[in-house]
């Protein structure tokens, strides 16, 4: 801890020498950060972003990618970037939440049909007003775009096809009470737990299941510790890509402009490389011995009302919105 607090204020101290760039050579050098290892989608579409920008500009504007979450956990990022030492990062929307409200309405269960219903509702007004209201907010981020983090369905050593199969079962969740009402909801005892304790946790048997997507699932190693898959796509939570206020202010109309159109771009890129990556770890799943499960979903939509009438109550009109998106 003391060894990453001190890189995070060797950062701030860096980017801050850096954050007024020599005016003869006219040169800005932007921070990138994401938590996930090099090669994973979000970090190769965020790259690609950057060697669009640099070739644009004409090498005035670079891009220097830190993933593995090197640069410090999402909240730390986030305050990073909000200060201007981290120029782009790649986050959760559970971290601005407390900031911009109405992104937690993409946490509920179920509030999309499947993940094609979430790319129209993100790609559409819905999502861009998501967006303007994080940029407009007093979070000093401007939001660039969506990136695909798939959908989150449950992994387990015993078959689950009804709530009814859950029962006595103790799940994994991430740490929002939300996601462990939402697992008590659907049948299960929801536990809340660190991504990084999850492995142990199964080979022990602490817990009985988790829910992830099929790369997190392969890339944990987790798979080795469980035997079924079953396809509840119960969370689909899209993620963003911000910029820091501070150095958006800095560019041109011209180089915005730019920006705004290669993290179209990226966001685009992203969306079929996640594809590409799903399909393959679904494929290495099955091969290593996974079953998957097909269920019917309505039983879990059903049993899960309750949590959108707690949290959603604020969302009940944005929801009935995304409801309508065709």
């Amino acid at each position: 801890m003391q060894n990453r607090r001190h890189l995070i204020q060797a950062t701030l101290s860096a980017a801050f020498a850096c954050a007024v760039w020599p005016a003869a050579a006219q040169t800005l050098t932007l921070k990138a950060s994401d938590v996930h290892p090099p090669g994973y989608p979000n970090v190769v579409a965020v790259e690609n972003l950057g060697k669009k920008l640099e070739a644009a500009t004409k090498g005035r504007i670079k891009l220097q990618m830190f993933p593995g979450g090197v640069l410090g956990s999402e909240k730390e990022v986030v305050e990073q970037t909000q200060v201007g030492a981290i120029q782009i990062a790649r986050i959760s929307l559970g971290v601005l939440g407390p900031v911009v409200p109405d992104v937690n309405v993409f946490n509920m269960p179920f509030v999309f049909r499947d993940e094609a219903h979430m790319r129209k509702v993100i790609d559409g007004p819905i999502g861009a007003e998501i967006l303007d209201k994080i940029t407009n907010s007093p979070a000093r981020l401007v939001a660039l775009g969506y990136m695909d983090s798939g959908s989150r369905s449950l992994y387990t050593k015993k078959p689950v096809r009804t709530p009814a199969d859950l029962k006595g079962q103790k799940i994994r969740m991430m740490g929002n009470p939300l996601f462990v009402d939402t697992m008590n909801a659907m049948g299960g005892n929801g536990i809340s737990m660190g991504h990084t304790e999850v492995f142990g946790a199964l080979q022990t048997g602490v817990i009985d299941g988790a829910e992830n997507n099929p790369p997190t699932l392969f890339t944990s190693n987790q798979y080795t510790t469980v035997k079924y898959y079953t396809q509840t796509n119960h969370l689909i939570i899209p993620e963003i890509f911000v910029m820091s206020k501070v150095t958006w202010d800095k560019l041109s109309k011209d180089e915005q402009a730019l920006v705004r159109k290669f993290s179209r771009e990226a966001q685009m890129e992203q969306r079929g490389l996640w594809d590409k990556s799903v399909a393959e770890y679904t494929a290495k799943l099955k091969a290593a011995g996974i079953e998957f499960i097909t269920t019917d979903t309505k039983p879990f939509y059903d049993a899960t009302e309750p949590v959108r009438a707690k949290y959603g109550a604020q969302f009940t009109d944005l929801m009935k919105r995304i409801a309508d998106v065709k």
